[in-house]
């Protein structure tokens, strides 16, 4: 299975929606564009920020087929799933591979505390489901409320031919540094899943990130990337610092309304976030966003 592709900077795409909740089709194909022109190397549908545990799964479909004619083949469009049942997460990985997503995200099951061994079963079957098809783990504790462990990354890598690689949001560096150490010789594609992170994740070894970043300040992120794969450490170090607060002052919004809000700030026509969340009223939150993104020059 060739894997070369899996590599650099993927957005998690924001999913713009109408009134009704609907994708709204053009306002997504817009989206693609803006993410491919500015210069990321692949989009994943439905992850966090995609706002993934409130779309319907003909919805997740329509909006998939909508991604992939419009990137058409220009970046890799891979199709996060989030289901907490193995049954759903087979039937929405069948469909993703159905529908030409190059890859899938899985993230562990929430609300639930599986053991190691269930988890292990819960992969495998879904990988299984769709041989022909890269898989990628997402490990994100801060949601699902526990970590995917060092042994478990490590079985799944080696026994699982099509579990290809995973993106780490756990924010501690050194449990990402331990999934690369313990799958480098099987070439197993690591990404951070922290854009504050990008930078110290590529220097322990990580192929790249999952960034929402992307989504709304592409150029920054890109110049953090693009530097170190350049050979341009310092310089790569100081485009993370200038990144840094910008995507700090996020966190004091409502998850995750920020990326919404950020696009909307920089011109993009986005739409509202699902309900029950709303954009970031007026106030000392959304000024702090802006004082942020004024200081890096986005506004």
């Amino acid at each position: 299975m060739n894997t070369d592709f899996i590599k650099g900077v993927i957005v998690p795409i924001i999913t713009p929606i109408d009134a009704d909740e609907k994708i709204d089709e053009k306002r997504m194909r817009a989206q693609v564009d803006y993410v491919i022109e500015g210069g990321l190397s692949g989009i994943l549908a439905f992850g966090s920020n995609g706002e993934f545990y409130v779309v319907e799964e003909d919805e997740m479909e329509r909006g998939l087929k909508i991604m992939v004619d419009q990137a058409a083949g220009r970046v890799p469009v891979y199709f996060g799933i989030g289901a907490i049942s193995t049954k759903k997460c087979v039937r929405l990985a069948k469909m993703a591979a159905a529908n030409g997503a190059a890859g899938i995200s899985v993230l562990q099951p929430m609300f639930l505390k599986p053991t190691e061994n269930e988890l292990f079963e819960h992969f495998k079957a879904i990988a299984e489901a769709v041989p022909d098809t890269p898989m990628l783990l997402y490990n994100n504790p801060g949601r699902v409320g526990y970590t995917m462990s060092g042994n478990l990354v490590d079985r799944l890598a080696h026994e699982v031919k099509n579990i290809v690689g995973m993106k780490d949001t756990s924010g501690d560096i050194t449990q990402t540094e331990e999934f690369i150490r313990r799958t480098r010789d099987v070439d197993f594609k690591v990404f951070g899943g922290k854009d504050t992170l990008l930078y110290a994740s590529l220097c322990h070894g990580a192929v790249g990130g999952v960034c929402t970043a992307g989504n709304f300040m592409p150029e920054m992120i890109m110049d953090i990337y693009n530097k170190y794969m350049a050979g341009d450490i310092q310089g790569s170090l100081e485009a993370q610092f200038k990144l840094n607060p910008v995507r700090l002052s996020m966190d004091g919004a409502s998850f995750p309304v920020a990326a919404k809000d950020m696009a909307k700030l920089r011109g993009l026509d986005i739409g509202e976030p699902y309900r029950p969340n709303v954009s970031t009223p007026e106030g000392p939150v959304l000024d702090k966003i802006k004082a942020e993104m004024k200081t890096a020059g986005l506004i």
